[in-house]
């Protein structure tokens, strides 16, 4: 098995900067692709962004597109999502999540693990 744990999130001003960290340990050995998601209370959790194990292929929302990017440590089993220019739309719980396959352009993976998730809030 393979356990995430997020941290970083918090409460910011909108346009301020957060730095989320999602540690793997466990069995990863077994991860290949790694992304983050959000969800708010009452909606479905959405995609926000994702990197190949090499991160050689990356891929966002277009909502987050010249604002965050991801990156990972695979050295460390850290994955990172820098968030910049926030602003109050990014309210949400944002999720770690890994996945046994890597990304292949164009087509969407499963995501195996998940971690408990770590709330963002930006206020106005």
């Amino acid at each position: 098995q393979v356990q995430l744990v997020e941290s970083g999130g918090g409460l910011v001003q909108a346009g301020g900067s957060l730095r989320l960290s999602c540690a793997a340990s466990g069995r990863t050995f077994s991860i290949y692709a790694m992304g983050w998601f959000r969800q708010v209370p009452g909606k479905e959790r959405e995609f926000v962004a994702a990197i190949s194990y090499l991160g050689r292929i990356i891929d966002y929302t277009y909502s987050v597109k010249g604002r965050f990017t991801i990156s990972r440590d695979n050295a460390n089993n850290t994955l990172y999502l820098q968030m910049n220019s926030l602003k109050p739309e990014d309210t949400a719980v944002y999720y770690c999540a890994a996945s046994a396959r890597d990304m292949i352009l164009g087509m969407e993976i499963p995501y195996d693990y998940w971690g408990q998730g770590t709330q963002v809030t930006v206020s106005s």
